[in-house]
């Protein structure tokens, strides 16, 4: 994913169309005295309408699109015709979009499925012609309904990655090379913190044709949850993963201590992404010997299942994808 093109929030106006006005139209033919009422409905207003696209990962296509508006319904007319309906305005939106409204929060709805297809904003329905309101009672009715109107609001879309495994980690972790070594990813990697600006997918390969996709999130530091280094920004990408891929480096000064602080980050954003299944791989491993990596296991985390991994000498990485599948399988 190049940086300039992953967009996982954008803010807009949606403004659905108003109802055509029902028609007030009287039957005027010759010889025919006293037609009577034969005004027709107005068609309804068009409706904003999110669909799910599975070739779609970013939210680019919306970012310069700060008004979205539907047309208007057709007003009704006489001999009973129904005003034409608004057209509607569908927006293709990538898997894992999550609607809210802008002003209050509260989440509308998330798109999950290719072809999904929801109501944002909702058209104005059209007004009722005068043929309506016609009774034993009342046989020139010179009324008709007006349409009703359509609804204007701010609509926040959030895009949540679905992975099964996300990769957490401090900056220099090795998220990026690991990422790489076992999928077709591209990310860009680099010597220096925070290489990885914006989150990026990979699907692993596994035995017998089987595969899995896995999440490299932007490096997370002491803090984030209060804003701090990219903070809270992409944090919500790790909602949607089903297992939590913990990358600790073997040169950290206490494996124990940084697994902690990632532990406390994830708490504070959302207790419950503790309750994910949880794995703890020890990268450049390829810098340690045998008897080095015994030693090391006493700095080892707690309930954890854990490992020595290294991207690049390939070490124990087909006991990683071991680990990882079954946990999925589970």
């Amino acid at each position: 994913m190049a940086d300039s093109n992953f967009i996982d929030y954008v803010k807009f106006c949606s403004r659905s169309g108003a109802g055509g006005a029902g028609s007030a139209h009287f039957r005027r033919e010759k010889h025919v005295p006293k037609g009577g009422p034969d005004g027709g409905d107005g068609g309804r207003g068009g409706h904003i309408i999110l669909r799910g696209n599975a070739q779609l990962w970013t939210l680019l296509h919306l970012k310069y699109r700060k008004h979205i508006i539907a047309q208007n319904g057709k007003g009704g007319e006489g001999g009973r015709r129904s005003g034409k309906d608004g057209e509607d305005v569908v927006l293709e939106v990538p898997l894992g979009t999550v609607a809210k409204d802008a002003e209050t929060q509260e989440v509308r709805f998330e798109i999950t499925a290719d072809g999904e297809e929801v109501i944002l904003t909702k058209g104005g329905r059209g007004g009722l012609g005068n043929d309506h309101f016609k009774s034993s009672t009342n046989q020139a009715p010179h009324y008709a309904q007006p349409g009703e109107e359509g609804i204007e609001e701010w609509i926040i879309l959030e895009l949540k990655l679905l992975a099964d495994v996300g990769l957490v980690g401090f900056p220099n972790a090795g998220k990026s090379t690991l990422l790489s070594s076992i999928s077709a990813a591209k990310p860009e990697i680099g010597d220096y913190p925070f290489t990885t600006l914006v989150p990026n997918l990979g699907v692993v390969s596994y035995r017998d044709d089987r595969s899995f996709v896995m999440a490299d999130i932007p490096g997370i530091i002491e803090g984030a949850s209060d804003g701090r280094g990219l903070g809270l920004r992409f944090l919500r990408h790790i909602e949607r993963n089903s297992i939590l891929l913990f990358l600790v480096p073997a040169d950290a000064d206490s494996i124990k201590e940084q697994y902690a602080i990632l532990l406390h980050e994830l708490q504070e954003y959302n207790p419950e992404l503790l309750d994910k299944r949880r794995i703890l791989a020890v990268s450049k491993a390829d810098m340690l010997d045998e008897e080095l990596m015994e030693e090391m296991k006493d700095d080892l985390p707690d309930g954890v299942p854990s490992l020595f991994i290294s991207s690049v000498s390939q070490y124990n990485l087909d006991k990683l994808k071991d680990m990882v599948y079954a946990a999925i399988v589970e």
